[in-house]
């Protein structure tokens, strides 16, 4: 290592910050789930759990251009909510941090209050107190709470081989919905530009089908998508300790439209795009009727796009050529809006 440039949070990430603090702190004794997981617990009895996320939405990094302030605090309560999904909870309440530049107006922050609200109330959830502070930037941090049984929980760890691979939906919308917001040579048609546009600025957390999913007992592994489809098959078979071979890249016909139209490989978009709040699980091949079932009985859908493997590698099947799935899509410090 070169001492004249000692690492920085930018050249570290995200992911390596984490793992920097977490190795200097003192462990919980038995932590019913253990750090690297979507959400953390607290026990407060022999079978119920207190479960905590806290996730933050920052002006600069985590909202493009066009999205309103009512907007963006929703969307800090709402990926929050789907971190929860992704374990098979539900939400009881939400602590919000503020940070707010001394320039915003009273109708400003109204906005961010009719947001926060709205997010919550979609998933029948309550804001119920917070702080504010003033800030350089805005900073919508949010603490969501809710209680579960633990064994009903739907860790990252638990995928077996052999297990089929889903998806509760298409990817790929966000992603392109970015390129449309950053890159003035993209275009779409209106009708298309507005689907990819409305999932960059009102993203839906997958709740209903991780509470089904959850109520099954079907599931073996479970993760939000939040940081890319690619990204998140990789941190469910380094927790698992399995690989994936897929089969199917669940790609959204808006953006097979889109990338055809501004010359980009529809693959790359599902693949390695981010904010797109999906849930990607596992689930025993006995199971799998039922799992269907229990996501449709509640109005959605769950996708296989290929099956748990021996070896820790993740590959796409592309008749018959199997082709290595890198560990790349959204991290902060890394990565800009």
């Amino acid at each position: 290592m070169n001492h004249n440039n000692p690492p920085t949070a930018k050249t570290l990430g995200e992911h390596r910050i984490i793992e920097i603090i977490q190795s200097h702190l003192s462990k919980m004794p038995r932590m019913p789930i253990p750090f690297g997981d979507d959400v953390s617990a607290v026990g407060l009895s022999e079978k119920q759990v207190a479960i905590l996320k806290t996730d933050m939405l920052v002006g600069k990094t985590d909202v493009p251009r066009g999205m309103s302030l009512f907007q963006a605090a929703r969307k800090a309560i709402v990926m929050n909510i789907s971190d929860f999904a992704s374990k098979g909870v539900k939400p009881t309440a939400a602590l919000v941090a503020l940070g707010l530049p001394t320039n915003f107006s009273k109708k400003d922050i109204e906005e961010i209050a009719e947001g926060l609200n709205s997010g919550a109330q979609e998933y029948n959830a309550y804001v119920i107190g917070g702080d504010t502070s003033e800030a350089s930037d805005l900073i919508v941090s949010i603490t969501l709470f809710g209680t579960a049984q633990k064994h009903s929980l739907m860790l990252r760890s638990g995928a077996k081989v052999g297990d089929i691979l889903a998806v509760t939906g298409y990817f790929g919308k966000s992603s392109a919905g970015l390129r449309l917001l950053l890159d003035k040579v993209c275009s779409a048609e209106p009708i298309l530009r507005k689907t990819l546009l409305e999932s960059v600025f009102m993203p839906k957390a997958k709740l209903k089908e991780g509470l089904a999913l959850s109520g099954s007992g079907k599931v073996s592994a479970s993760i939000d998508s939040s940081d890319g489809l690619a990204w998140s098959l990789h941190e469910l078979g380094r927790l698992s300790n399995v690989g994936f071979t897929i089969d199917i890249i669940p790609v959204s016909d808006e953006v097979k439209e889109f990338a055809k139209q501004n010359g980009f490989e529809s693959s790359e978009l599902a693949l390695y795009g981010g904010e797109e709040y999906e849930l990607v699980l596992t689930v025993n091949p006995d199971g799998w009727v039922d799992a269907v079932a229990a996501v449709e009985a509640v109005g959605g859908q769950l996708l296989p796009i290929g099956k748990a493997t021996k070896g820790r590698k993740i590959l796409l099947n592309v008749e018959g050529d199997k082709r290595a799935v890198e560990a790349r899509g959204w991290e902060h410090f890394k990565s800009r809006v």
